[in-house]
């Protein structure tokens, strides 16, 4: 039923992805050297070199061994290899098996990558000056998940920088039990556009974007086997420094992953978070230019790589950018972020017809949020104009100080349905003396085999991010039943009835920083 959706979706951010993410193939540039390195199994991965400037075998020097993201070409991380060069590392770029001009069918972070990524670290310690001892990874979204599952798998990396990618996939495009349609679609068609996805995901793929609930237990331990939180056990005794970066909009690997991963590291960790959303925090370095989260991988690396007394070890590990004008916050740990709860309470019961947008909604994959980040107008909503029928509505006092939301805000509710599976998404709204609402978060929601007209309870985190609220304004709760950001799960003619219970009453709980 969903499959002309689909196909338009797809469609539509794939033909995106060819014209804005897939740069152009160039000729070689002085001191890069182009070579074929035989991944796992044999299977020829397509890779580049950059070695320091007089670089010979009589000295060696720390390698960094970096996978490319989804669907881009070798060529994706040459600015940031001559950078890294010239500051006294080796450096090794492989374009992941199945995409582009590397052989193999895309295992997405599967068995056979880990392995991929270890081949490259032994080729690169036979065929280059690399120091054994000081061997790092590092990777934007796709080549983030591949650094830090090889951590896990290999003892050998002593450094990581995941930036904008997974700990947890189940977590990230099935949240709240809810498929990420768009997040989904364009990773589908990006595969197919740019390499040749292997049987297994396609089955995935095709099981995931179909809503196929008798293959839900095989999709879900699929996307476990390729999650490092799996592998987390290993990780913390192979003690790799792992720094992880992220946008707090990320559409396709939300922050909230992350930052529980994080919490639950061992070893020297950091953790960073600004405005934007997939691998946007990332994109201008990639052209060479300044770029913060590029510049905290250097100094990551500098430090625990070259032995460089940088300070980096001594800052506080958590680092955090709000969506406004504000500077870098640090904070010493997840749970301090949103150290001050406030909640307000959700009294009156709303009733609501599914299956109809009611306007409010989380954006656009990749798009929504990088206007945030670069000009400060997320999704909004006139809140007194969204239909009652569709969407049901709960409003905080009017707010005479700022509130600077941290962290992670929580619904609870109960809520009692007409049909046995039903889908609904929550979002958190900034609304200004007009009406205007202002997206500060969301995230969905999507229950199966319920009884019809029994009431349960539900506790959603939603999507964690860094929001200043002005003096004056008040915070709204909206849930409704369609958000074209995701698959809705609700059949033709179902209700949703959101009420609080006296003896379990309904509420947002928002974080605050400390002041």
């Amino acid at each position: 039923m969903r499959t002309p959706l689909v196909l338009a979706v797809s469609a539509a951010l794939v033909a995106g992805t060819a014209l804005g993410l897939a740069p152009a193939a160039h000729a070689a540039e002085p001191g890069v050297r182009f070579v074929d390195i035989a991944g796992d199994g044999g299977t020829i991965l397509k890779a580049n070199v950059v070695t320091p400037a007089g670089a010979d075998d009589s000295s060696r020097y720390p390698v960094i061994v970096l996978p490319t993201s989804w669907a881009m070409p070798q060529i994706e991380y040459l600015a940031q290899a001559r950078k890294l060069a010239d500051s006294g590392y080796v450096v090794v770029g492989y374009n992941s098996r199945g995409f582009w001009q590397s052989g193999g069918e895309i295992e997405t972070a599967g068995p056979k990558d880990i392995a991929d990524a270890s081949k490259v670290i032994d080729w690169t310690l036979a065929n280059t000056p690399a120091d054994p001892a000081k061997v790092g990874m590092a990777g934007v979204s796709y080549g983030a998940g591949i650094s830090l599952l090889a951590a896990a798998h290999d003892k050998r990396i002593k450094a990581v920088a995941a930036l904008s990618g997974w700990a947890d996939l189940i977590d990230s495009i099935y949240s709240g039990r809810t498929q990420h349609l768009q997040a989904a679609a364009l990773l589908g068609g990006a595969g197919y556009l740019t390499g040749r996805p292997g049987p297994e995901l396609r089955q995935i793929l095709g099981d995931f974007l179909s809503s196929n609930l008798d293959k839900e237990d095989e999709m879900i331990a699929w996307g476990r086997e390729r999650s490092a939180a799996t592998y987390l056990d290993a990780i913390n005794a192979n003690r790799p420094a792992i720094m992880l970066g992220n946008a707090w909009g990320d559409t396709i690997f939300p922050p909230n992953q992350f930052a529980s991963f994080y919490e639950k590291l061992t070893g020297p960790k950091r953790l960073e978070f600004r405005p934007g959303d997939h691998a946007t925090a990332e994109a201008t370095g990639l052209l060479g230019l300044p770029n913060d989260t590029w510049t905290s991988a250097h100094r990551w690396f500098d430090h625990y790589l070259k032995g460089a007394d940088n300070g980096v070890d001594r800052e506080q590990p958590v680092r955090l950018k709000p969506r406004s004008d504000a500077g870098y916050e640090g904070y010493p740990d997840w749970k301090s972020v949103g150290a001050n709860q406030r909640k307000f309470l959700l009294g009156d019961s709303e009733h609501l017809w599914a299956n109809v947008d009611s306007g409010a909604n989380g954006g656009i994959v990749m798009l929504s949020n990088l206007l945030d980040q670069f000009l400060q107008t997320p999704p909004v909503a006139s809140i007194p104009l969204l239909p009652r029928a569709f969407a049901g509505v709960w409003q905080s006092e009017r707010y005479s100080t700022p509130q600077r939301v941290r962290g992670t805000a929580r619904l609870h509710t109960t809520l009692t349905p007409t049909a046995e599976s039903g889908t609904f998404v929550a979002y958190l709204y900034d609304v200004g003396p007009l009406g205007l609402g202002k997206l500060v978060s969301n995230a969905p929601y999507t229950f199966h085999d319920k009884t019809p007209g029994k009431p349960f309870a539900v506790d959603l985190d939603l999507f964690s991010t860094a929001y200043d609220v002005p003096a004056g304004h008040r915070l709204a709760l909206v849930v409704d039943t369609v958000d074209p950001l995701y698959i809705e799960h609700n059949p033709t003619g179902a209700q949703l009835t959101f009420s609080s219970p006296a003896a379990d009453p309904s509420y947002v709980s928002v974080p605050l920083r400390a002041e």
